[in-house]
């Protein structure tokens, strides 16, 4: 709703690192170390996608019987790599607001598990 042009992005990590969604990257001769989220952008919207994200997790941790998709392997990969619950969340956060660009510039409907 806050967002009128998506051209204005030309790839989907851009729009992530609009929304502060990405971290910054600090370095030099030529060897880069990621650091915290820059917290950059719209940060209501960056808040909703967080609280959204944690929701999902929590669906994902506690669900018995689990529907396997790409994104619930990646989440489970980083789960059994004993990652802390805020960073995986913010992590979930960047990849659903990729998506979301992908689904919103492409105009087409979200499908879990493409054919």
């Amino acid at each position: 709703a806050t967002l009128n042009d998506l051209t204005m992005f030309r790839k989907s990590r851009d729009f992530a690192a609009w929304l502060g969604l990405t971290p910054k990257v600090h370095g030099s001769g030529g060897k880069d170390r990621l650091g915290k989220i820059s917290k950059q952008g719209n940060e209501a919207l960056r808040r909703l996608l967080v609280l959204g994200a944690s929701a999902a997790l929590g669906q994902i941790r506690s669900a018995r019987s689990r529907q396997q998709s790409r994104l619930t392997e990646w989440v489970g990969g980083l789960i059994r790599k004993n990652k802390p619950f805020r960073l995986i969340a913010v992590a979930l956060a960047n990849k659903i607001a990729r998506i979301v660009w992908a689904l919103l510039s492409k105009n087409q409907a979200y499908a879990p598990n493409p054919a």
